[in-house]
Parts: structure tokens; sequence; C-alpha cells
């Protein structure tokens, strides 16, 4: 019979609590009439971790507001620039240890939200156009800091994207969301989207280690002559733009032999831009591929992300940043409480309590302290 501790470490209302705290410590809220910043902040939590809007959320509650009460209360958050401080505040309050001040590697990327309809004049500069991609081309864009380590994997800081907004100038946003954590960038990881003269030019002049996936392009010349040998090597390329002039930068190429995955056969070829990393060229495809853990991120937050149709830009932001903090939190709370130390680094139990578990106890705690609607009255 397996040994269980002597006491729980982790209960439903202990989990609202942390929750709660971090919201109404680091958002301000102004009352509202009888609404004070705990009921409106437990309605979204509910929300959140059903994934559902907060209309339908006060309507499953006997003793909560009604949606439009809710509603009224949260459209006192009007400026996207003073939600942006309070959701990266919330990320950052309670991150696993050695996270501030630490060296550490991260991974920057574009979170898209698909958007449908016609923008209000409140909407539209925040709305970005793009290709086509779940039945629309314009989206709310988010970019955010993601942490690359084992047993700590957080989102360190989170930005809206306008639509005039240069990759270098959300780069240069995001890397001040963290200056407070005193963070030293060991490598920064990024996508495709980011493989362009201004880019890399800045990375470099601020001399941030950092690997980007070669974009290729041409039939002979171009990047395309990087990888038509496909041989394993290290080599400098010139990157020319019309616009912004050339830079010169490292290039590794690395080939890898498809052992049948994916229906593919044959060796393929990888180029990377690098700046003064410190791994073996080898290592450059097994180590590239630790970037998808932002991914991951991105498919969490969606699991506890309120569903919404608001106009209010502001409001969309809390709503996203409410679940990259969960996600954060719930990283929190396994290192915390549902581990323990050993020889060898600490053992994580996440097997006991998976991110699903934290949002049933969201969703139980707040049930029970506004009781659930459990009878249909004709």
């Amino acid at each position: 019979m397996k040994k269980h501790s002597e006491a729980p470490v982790m209960n439903d209302d202990l989990t609202l609590r942390i929750t709660g705290d971090i919201l109404t410590e680091n958002i301000p809220f102004a009352p509202s009439g009888k609404q004070t910043a705990e009921t409106v902040f437990d309605i979204m939590l509910r929300a959140a971790a059903g994934a559902d809007s907060i209309e339908n959320t006060c309507k499953t509650l006997q003793d909560a507001p009604s949606g439009k009460t809710v509603r009224t209360c949260l459209e006192q958050y009007g400026s996207v620039a003073d939600m942006e401080e309070y959701i990266n505040r919330a990320l950052q309050a309670q991150l696993p240890p050695r996270i501030c001040g630490g060296r550490l590697p991260l991974a920057v990327d574009y979170n898209k939200l698909p958007y449908y309809g016609n923008p209000s004049s409140e909407e539209a500069p925040y709305i970005c156009k793009g290709k086509a991609e779940s039945g629309t081309t314009r989206f709310y864009v988010y970019a955010t800091f993601y942490v690359i380590r084992k047993g700590k994997r957080v989102t360190v800081a989170l930005v809206s994207v306008r639509p005039d907004d240069t990759y270098v100038a959300v780069i240069t946003r995001l890397l001040d969301k963290i200056a407070s954590l005193n963070i030293k960038i060991k490598c920064l990881y990024a996508d495709k989207g980011f493989f362009n003269v201004p880019v890399i030019r800045w990375l470099r002049a601020l001399d941030i280690p950092f690997v980007i996936p070669v974009v290729i392009r041409g039939k002979k010349g171009g990047t395309r002559q990087l990888v038509r040998d496909k041989r394993t090597r290290k080599t400098t390329y010139t990157m020319e733009s019309a616009e912004y002039g050339s830079v010169t930068f490292d290039v590794w190429i690395v080939c890898v032999y498809s052992k049948g995955k994916y229906g593919k056969h044959g060796t393929a070829a990888f180029a990377y831009a690098v700046n003064n990393i410190g791994i073996r060229l080898r290592e450059i495809f097994k180590d590239y591929r630790k970037r998808f853990g932002i991914e991951t991120s991105y498919r969490l937050k969606n699991l506890c992300r309120i569903r919404t149709a608001v106009k209010n830009p502001a409001l969309r932001l809390l709503f996203v940043g409410l679940s990259f903090t969960i996600v954060n939190l719930w990283v929190y709370i396994l290192w915390e409480y549902v581990s323990y130390p050993r020889k060898g680094g600490r053992l994580i139990r996440r097997v006991l309590f998976p991110l699903k578990q934290m949002l049933i106890f969201l969703r139980e705690a707040v049930g029970r302290k506004y009781k659930t609607v459990n009878i249909i009255w004709l």
C-alpha cells in the first residue's frame, strides 16, 4: 500500500488563495458598487478555469453578480500600456527559485489569437493582419519571453504587438519588462520570423547570444547555397536588405538523418544564425528543439483562457495575461508544494497535480464559495 504524507500538501481553497492573492496584489481594482476585487477576480478565475465566458460563469453561480455587472466593473481597465505593467507584475510575482538573477536560456515568440468581425476605432490600433489562419486574416498578437529550464518553464514577460511594431521594438520592450529580474540571457531562441537584418544586427550589438533558424531562399544562390551540399559545418553569411543594409553573422549547418520519422527518409540540412553560443556544432539541432516548449506554454494557456467578444483591447490583454499567470502559478505550486528535494535534483510530482487538476480546484473552490446552481425552476 502506498504511503501518503501526514497532511495534504495542496487543496482547492489554498489554490484559490494563492492565485487570487497574486491578482489582487498586482492588478489594481477600484471597487464598483458592492463588488470587490476579490469577487470580480474569483469570477474571472472560475471562467478561466473552465475556458468559459464571464456571462455564462455568472449564470452558473447562485451568489455571484450578473455578467453585466462584472463586465461593467472590468471596463475600468482602458489602458493597454497600464495593463501590460499589471500583467507583467503578476507573471513575475511568484516565480520558482533561481529565476531572478539567473543565467537562463529564453525563447521569444509571437502568439496570434484570431479576430473576427470589423474592428472598432478602439480595437483597430491593436489588430494585426497576417496570412489566413482559422478563417481570418486579422489577429490580436502577443509576444512573450519564456524560460527554457527543466521544472521551471515559465513566461516572464508579455507585451501586446501593434501592426507597426518592428521585431526589434518588440524584443526591446520584452527586455525592458525583465530588467527588474536581473536575468542574464544564456541564449535567446527565436523562430524564423526573427531572421532579418535589423534583429540580427541589434542582438549582435547588445552581445546577446542567440540561435535563429535561417530562412532558405533562392534556387541556387542566397541562403540555399548554405544547405545545398548537406554538409555539417560552420561558416559565415552576409544578409543584405534594400531597406536596412547588410549584416554578417555566423551560420552553423547540421545534417540530420530522418530515420523514417513522419514518413521521411534521407538527410536534411538545418542552418542556424548564431552568436556567441556555448554549445557544440552537432548539439545545436537538439538544443534548438527545446524552444518548442514555448508552443506547449501556448497550448496550456488556451486551456484556461476566458472566452470573450469584448471590444476593449486592455480587457483582451487582461484575459490573455491571466491565462499565462495561471500556468506560471501552476509551475510555482508544483515546485513549492508538490515536490521534494533529493540527491541529483528536486523531484517534481507533476503526475499528482497536472494543470487540469489545478483548474478543477479553482472551479470547485469558487463554486463552493458562491454556490453552484444545481436546480432549475420553470
